[in-house]
This record gives structure tokens, sequence and C-alpha cells, in this order.
């Protein structure tokens, strides 16, 4: 059978592939300067054997024809970026560049991309379609690598009729798959304010525009804007995590900046509350005396899992798997631009298990300590190469 097929592979090829991924997490590269890995990216793909193109400067999408090749496009997608975050992990392969690590896992879903790559094209007389590799730069920074790669045809010649994507998940034990139909990650926008007044001494607040208490003010009442006016069975988060102004006890400064976050989960609530947000803003610093510039940074909407083919994707995970060790992601405030691609095409991003408390592996995604039971490694490869072969759009 196939599936036993590809877990025998998966098992077989576990040794390279971690040595692979303690390559990419020892040479991390930020969002858009993965130069570094993209060639190697490339440097495997042609020593597999797989064709394959570059766009968007670093990313890299193969092709794999298997029989009837016509007869279904499925895309997988990884990640490739690293994040400005200094490691603390004392490990071998930690990484080799100061304030750079691969603290989200991005390593880890090009390695298991590669890897069911490596399974696809040996076994490519053995199931039907095509399926398109895509390796994607930027995930983490706006406006986000797979916008790039969609403008620059990722999703054409040929079409994909479905996507499929995956994200490690520290929460969940090595050995265990999550999915979830429908919404799962919320939209992400950056909003920028700077309040400008006329600053003076604190002792005579009468005489300035006090841009402190406005932007306190405003910060407060921002909240309020969001909560009463969101439909309550639809998540939504604005949190202001940056608030710059003044310098000493005894001056009101005559400019704050604040910088913050938007995040939602239904895309027709998402731009009207830009909106609110303006007008409120807007009329609230000018009401106190002071001026406002505000700046709404759109960045990536929200991953809405297509139903039908999230489905599909779960049931084969269940018989990949066993039923027991798949369960239902929960949904959550965090954003992925993989939302670009399901904004287009059907879509399906799920959770690989990477936890293992005995070994001490239970940090989280963005710190300095996190890391992975490497034993997911070949679940995730089998996993990816399963659903790359068998998966269809009904």
């Amino acid at each position: 059978m196939l599936k036993d097929k590809i877990k025998k592979s998966a098992t077989q090829y576990s040794d390279e592939f971690i040595s692979i991924r303690h390559h990419l997490h020892a040479n991390p590269e930020l969002s858009y300067k993965e130069f570094e890995t993209s060639a190697f990216v490339q440097s495997k793909l042609k020593e597999f054997g797989i064709s394959f193109e570059v766009m968007a400067d670093t990313g890299v999408v193969g092709i794999i024809k298997g029989k009837n090749h016509d007869s279904r496009v499925i895309a997988l997608r990884a990640d490739m970026d690293a994040l400005p975050i200094r490691e603390e992990n004392d490990v071998p392969y930690r990484s080799t560049k100061d304030g750079v690590m691969h603290a989200c896992g991005h390593d880890v879903h090009t390695t298991i991309l590669l890897g069911a790559s490596k399974i696809l094209n040996e076994l490519k007389g053995e199931w039907e379609g095509t399926v398109k590799l895509i390796f994607q730069p930027g995930e983490e920074r706006n406006p986000g690598g797979a916008s790039y790669m969609i403008r620059d045809g990722a999703l054409e010649n040929p079409k994909p009729q479905a996507i499929i994507g995956l994200h490690v998940h520290p929460g969940l034990d090595t050995g265990k798959l999550s999915f979830r139909k429908g919404r799962v990650m919320a939209s992400a926008d950056e909003i920028y304010i700077t309040i400008k007044g006329k600053g003076g001494h604190a002792a005579a607040p009468h005489l300035t525009a006090d841009t402190i208490l406005i932007a306190s003010e405003l910060i407060t009442s921002l909240q309020q804007v969001i909560s009463r006016n969101r439909n309550p069975l639809s998540p939504s988060v604005l949190s202001i995590c940056s608030f710059q102004g003044g310098h000493t006890t005894n001056v009101i400064p005559s400019e704050v900046k604040l910088m913050g976050t938007f995040r939602a989960m239904d895309e027709a609530w998402r731009f009207k509350a830009h909106e609110l947000i303006r007008k409120h803003a807007t009329g609230l610093v000018e009401s106190m005396g002071a001026e406002i510039d505000l700046h709404i940074d759109v960045g990536y909407p929200t991953v809405d899992n297509d139903p039908a083919f999230t489905e599909t994707a779960w049931k084969l995970a269940d018989e990949f798997m066993e039923k027991e060790n798949v369960s239902e992601t929960e949904m959550r405030m965090g954003a992925e631009d993989f939302g670009y691609y399901t904004q287009l095409i059907p879509g399906c991003f799920y959770r690989l298990g990477v936890r293992n408390e005995a070994k001490g592996i239970v940090h989280n995604v963005h710190t300095p300590k996190f890391n992975i039971d490497e034993n997911a490694i070949a679940i995730g490869i089998g996993m990816m190469a399963w659903l790359g072969a068998s998966v269809v759009i009904e």
C-alpha cells in the first residue's frame, strides 16, 4: 500500500532530514533575506531530481508530476524565514548568527516539505496528479511572503485546486496532529499613532495640550470602541503595545507615539473596525486640542480553512495516524500569511505536535528556548507526503 511505503520511507530518511533541520536551524535568515536557505533548498531539489523555479527573490516552487498529471493539482507550502531573537538553547546545532533564530519552527516546516518532496518524487508512479511545492520567504514580516509568491505566479501554471500547509504546535505532544475547519487564525494589522500638541511645564498643564493624558484616554477608549461594536461571538483583539513619550518628570512632551495591533476573525468587521478606530481617534485627539497622525498597515488576512477540503484531509490524517492521535485544534488570534492562499483557493492549515515534557521540550514559539522533539520530523514528512499523494477535491 502507498501509505505503508510512505511511512517506511519517512522512517528510513529520518536521520537524513534531522541533519537537514540542524543545518537550517544553525543558519537562520531573516525575512526576505533567505538567500542561503533558498540556495540550499534548490540544491536539495536538484539532488532529488525535482524541477523548480525561483520567484519573489528567494522563493522556490517545485513541480512533481505523478500519473495522469493533469487530473489533480495540489500545492504544499512551507515558510523559510527566521526571527530576530538570540537563541538560548545549548544544542550542537544552535544558531550561528547572533540575534537570529528559527524560533517559530520554519526550519522544521522547510525540512518536512523537502522530505515529503523526496518521497513523493520517488513514488510518483504510484499516485495521480501533480504536486506543487511552495517554499516561501517572509512569513514573519508584512506584507507577507505569500503575497509576493502569489504576485509572481506561484498559484499559476499549473493552478492548484487546493493548498496544504502545516505549523509546529509546541502545546501538542509529538505523535499528535490537529485540524480545524473554517476560521483558524486571525487577520493582523499594525497600528501607528502619533499625537502632537503644545508641550510645556508640568506645573502649568492649562497652557499645553497634554499628549500623555490624551494618549492614555485614547488607549482606554479604543478598547470600548472595539468591545461595544463587534459581534461578541466573533473574536477580535486590539492591543496597544508601545507608548513612547516624555523624558523627564516635569515636562509635558509635544509628541507621543503609540504602536499596536488589531486582530479579527471576520474580514468585514476587520475593515469596519479600521474606520471606527480612525474616526474615534481623530475625534478624541482633536477635541482635546492636539493633532493626530494615524496609519493602519494592513497585514495578513484570516486563515480560513475550507471546510470540505479540510474534512477530507482530516480523514486522511485519521487513516495515517490512527484517529485517537488527531484532534480539533484551537482557534487562535495569532496570524499567518497562509491566509492569502486561502482567499484564492481551498486551503487546509494543520498543526504538528512537537512537545515532549520528558525531554524538557515545552517552550513556546517566538521564545529564545523554543525547540522541538525531532521524532516529529518523520511524522511530519510522512503526513505531508501522504496528503500530497492522496488528498482530492470533492
